[in-house]
């Protein structure tokens, strides 16, 4: 089977994290991608760098997609993800805007492309649970994330997932399951799904 890759994207609070702890336990091949970072706020599942090294991999082309939210630089670098493929490891980018799944599917592995959703209200209830601290910041995240699949609704995907209505569980089943079928993604209907 030819390498793959999944980026799942969504909202705060749609479950990213949790999704990608059960692929890991479906599959030890699946392997979160750690994005770079530069500045503040939460560390785990990042790795730590500066502006600068972030604007110097892009200079010599590294980088595959960067933004900046929460006051904060990110970068996913081309050389990281080829790590781990060429080790066989099968990488899980968490992405917040469509921008960014559509760059990162120029990298020439097989993408699994999964839009997780879920009302504003189940985003407020998970972030006050899980106890962050900026839960206004991310519900104002979770109004940009509707308009930008709002503004791409020609966007296609993989696979669309309520992470309201299906457990994490079942959610990384069905993403494990279209990676193996070699699924591909198509237009969805945005509009029906965000309301």
């Amino acid at each position: 089977m030819s390498p793959s890759g999944i980026v799942l994207y969504g909202p705060p609070g749609s479950g990213k994290d949790t999704i990608t702890a059960e692929l890991c336990e479906l599959q030890p091949e699946f392997a979160l991608f750690h994005r770079l970072k530069a500045g503040p706020g939460r560390t785990t599942g990042y790795r730590l760098t500066t502006a600068e090294h972030i604007e110097e991999l892009a200079q010599a082309g590294e980088i595959l997609y960067r933004n900046s939210r929460y006051d904060a630089e990110y970068a996913i670098d081309r050389g990281e993800v080829s790590a781990l493929v060429d080790s066989g490891r099968i990488p899980v980018l968490h992405m917040g805007q469509v921008a960014g799944a559509r760059a990162v599917a120029t990298h020439p592995i097989n993408w699994v492309r999964v839009l997780l959703w879920c009302p504003e209200d189940v985003t407020r209830q998970r972030c006050q649970g899980r106890g962050d601290k900026d839960v206004d910041t991310r519900l104002k995240v979770w109004h940009e994330t509707r308009q930008d699949l709002l503004d791409h609704a020609a966007e296609p995907w993989t696979l669309i997932i309520r992470s309201d209505q299906l457990s994490a569980a079942q959610a990384a089943q069905a993403i494990d399951e279209a990676r193996a079928a070699g699924a591909s993604a198509e237009v969805r209907d945005i509009g029906g799904l965000v309301g």
